[in-house]
């Protein structure tokens, strides 16, 4: 058996901490001391992007020292962070943008369907 991930991070007001790190952090290169509190875990971004633009990325977080509990600005308790609506979702809420994102992309090919009418002489 393996022993758990640990990393040590310098911070302004604990000095060097050494702090389990869950498997599914992406590391903490370039780390800046920040407050205990202030410790962030990410996990890999899951970026959407278009014809090489990044829209939004969205990936695991947790604050493991986190002296406030917001759970969609910062916890305790891992979330994910998504950039666009800059909240930090649970599962359910995850889903529900999730499924927004469909109703929305419903919409857009609404859109193109409408404006191919239109380029066709069929619309306004």
């Amino acid at each position: 058996m393996s022993e758990p991930r640990t990393v040590t991070l310098s911070t302004t007001d604990h000095g060097d901490v050494t702090i389990p790190e869950p498997s599914w952090c992406a590391g903490h290169a370039g780390h800046i001391p920040d407050p205990l509190s202030d410790i962030l875990h990410c996990g890999p971004p899951v970026v959407f992007s278009f014809r090489g633009l990044e829209i939004t990325d969205a990936c695991i977080v947790q604050s493991p020292f986190s002296t406030t509990e917001i759970p969609e600005l910062c916890s305790s308790t891992p979330g994910v962070s998504v950039s666009v609506i800059a909240r930090t979702l649970d599962p359910a809420g995850l889903y529900e943008l999730a499924a927004a994102f469909d109703g929305y992309a419903d919409r857009l090919r609404a859109l193109a369907d409408e404006l191919t009418a239109i380029l066709a002489g069929g619309g306004r």
